[in-house]
């Protein structure tokens, strides 16, 4: 028999999904602005939605009420060192795409909102509903439109998110998510489908 520790209550969930998301103000002097988010996830299929978690504080909170919208970027290992900046830095203090060198550029169906350009996905989200929970306000976001880069799709438009290296963070560590172990239903595929399904995701 394991043995085990019994810690505090704590958000030790990990890895959860590392992004960053972009958003702007509105006003001719609005500028955008990202913020590291590692509280996210999905929370509907029908319509399609998501979460971040948000201390009210945060420079972007507001700005994301300001406009309602919000785009998700997915981050990869080549812009893990922008993503921990834009956790540690608030865009109160300057601006953090240009310190990064983040490039902030129209993203489908937003009014607002900005892509971060080079990420390999982004989720244009509209602010749907903000449950207050304590420390942190859950902002709840209707996806209206994906962008994802080419490269991550086959000839036959297949898409390969597992090639993206995206990042997770782990109890204050940043980790690739890249490793394929299976596939969904992967537990009771027969044989030569199995096979089938490993080569195409290059294992």
């Amino acid at each position: 028999m394991s043995d085990y520790r019994t810690l505090p209550p704590a958000t030790m969930l990990s890895p959860v999904p590392a992004v960053l998301v972009s958003c702007r103000g509105v006003g001719e002097d609005a500028r955008p602005n990202a913020l590291a988010v590692a509280w996210t996830g999905t929370v509907c299929s029908h319509p399609p939605m998501v979460s971040i978690s948000l201390k009210p504080e945060r420079y972007s909170f507001e700005l994301i009420r300001q406009s309602g919208e919000f785009v998700i970027n997915a981050a990869d290992a080549a812009h893990a060192k922008a993503l921990d900046h834009c956790g540690v830095r608030s865009g109160r203090d300057g601006d953090k795409l240009k310190a990064c060198g983040l490039e902030a550029v129209p993203m489908e169906g937003m009014a607002c909102a900005p892509r971060l350009e080079g990420f390999p996905m982004s989720l244009g989200c509209r602010l749907r509903q903000e449950i207050p929970l304590g420390s942190h306000v859950l902002m709840l976001g209707e996806v209206t439109a994906v962008m994802i880069r080419d490269d991550l799709f086959d000839s036959d438009g297949s898409l390969h998110l597992e090639r993206a290296g995206l990042v997770c963070y782990s109890h204050g560590v940043y980790q690739r998510a890249s490793d394929v172990l299976g596939f969904f239903g992967w537990s009771v595929a027969r044989p030569e489908v199995y096979q089938r399904r490993m080569e195409a995701l290059g294992r």
